[in-house]
């Protein structure tokens, strides 16, 4: 098997945030209630005119700056996530239009959550199999489009931003040294998008009934995410040869604090090795991972072999991990 490294990150956060205190005015919330249950004080939110990709594409181009490359070395597209700009053509082709790179497969992912991870594991095949050599990974949301803004259990806890990635074949030891990835589709209930799609198409009936937006069943869907995390941390930590305590940094999906914790706990990393930034960004679904590695790489907190732990769970559902040698 060829290692695959990632040579360049980049990530974009809209300029507008919406803060704890401005969902009080909102709905019957309080920052104190959302901090506690979530570990969230602020989100950002996308403009009326801004879709996934108009995000995803200024990741893009930070990524390929960051990488130091010429963006026609790129020969593969890869977009997770749950919230396309339309339902076809796929998001990541309107991000290969904008950067000028016809003729370049593009395709998404719907992973959720995991959907940056999924997109990894993909990648790698791609470059194994000789297919192609240069891939630009992308994952986020506009969840903030899918939210029910009436819905106090949920519209605390969601925010947009996306993140990219430029992944190659290595050519030392430094790369992604494991991915598992999982799924359980016996629990699709739990978290979806009841409409929008050939099981409920649009209608009067179904706006009005706000079943194009997210509904999640939050207590269940807490216990599985804990359990699923878990056992995809320790699973891709065993096929890397690892333990917790090789880990120089673990990065969770930030969906939650307390399922961050307990996580963290049921992998052996003390949270002074765990990147938490969910207080200022909130759950943007595939974006978290990407978007916490490019704040990461760009503060300067990754050195050359440093071990990082990503772990993702959301809709479906879906779950991965994957230990990379930076």
């Amino acid at each position: 098997m060829k290692q695959i490294k990632i040579i360049g990150t980049g990530s974009y956060l809209p300029e507008k945030i919406l803060t704890n205190k401005d969902l009080e005015k909102m709905v019957d919330t309080t920052d104190e209630w959302i901090t506690k249950r979530s570990g969230i004080k602020e989100r950002h939110i996308a403009a009326d005119n801004q879709a996934t990709s108009d995000l995803g594409l200024e990741a893009a181009k930070r990524a390929i700056e960051n990488a130091k490359i010429d963006k026609n070395t790129i020969d593969c597209i890869i977009f997770g996530t749950v919230t396309p700009d339309t339902l076809f053509p796929s998001t990541a082709i309107y991000v290969q239009k904008a950067l000028g790179l016809a003729g370049v497969p593009a395709f998404d992912i719907s992973a959720a959550c995991s959907g940056f991870i999924y997109g990894l594991a993909i990648a790698q095949g791609f470059i194994n199999n000789g297919s192609h050599k240069r891939i630009l990974v992308l994952g986020g949301e506009t969840l903030s489009k899918v939210t029910n803004w009436e819905d106090r259990a949920t519209c605390v806890l969601f925010g947009d931003g996306v993140g990219a990635a430029v992944v190659e074949e290595s050519n030392d030891d430094s790369g992604i040294v494991s991915i598992y990835l999982g799924g359980d589709g016996n629990m699709s209930n739990l978290l979806y998008q009841p409409a929008g799609g050939s099981r409920i198409p649009a209608t009067e009936e179904s706006v009005k009934n706000k079943l194009h937006t997210i509904h999640m069943e939050g207590n269940e869907v807490y216990k599985h995410a804990v359990n699923a995390m878990a056992e995809a941390a320790k699973r891709a930590l065993e096929m890397a040869g690892m333990t917790g305590e090789d880990i120089t940094y673990f990065i969770p999906h930030q969906a939650n604090i307390r399922i961050i914790e307990t996580t963290a706990k049921f992998v052996n990393v003390p949270m002074e090795k765990v990147f938490v930034n969910i207080d200022r960004t909130a759950n943007t679904s595939a974006g978290t991972i990407p978007t916490a590695l490019d704040e990461m790489n760009r503060k300067g907190m990754l050195k050359k072999g440093d071990i990082i732990l990503i772990d993702a769970f959301g809709a479906g559902f879906s779950w991965g991990a994957a230990v990379i040698r930076w």
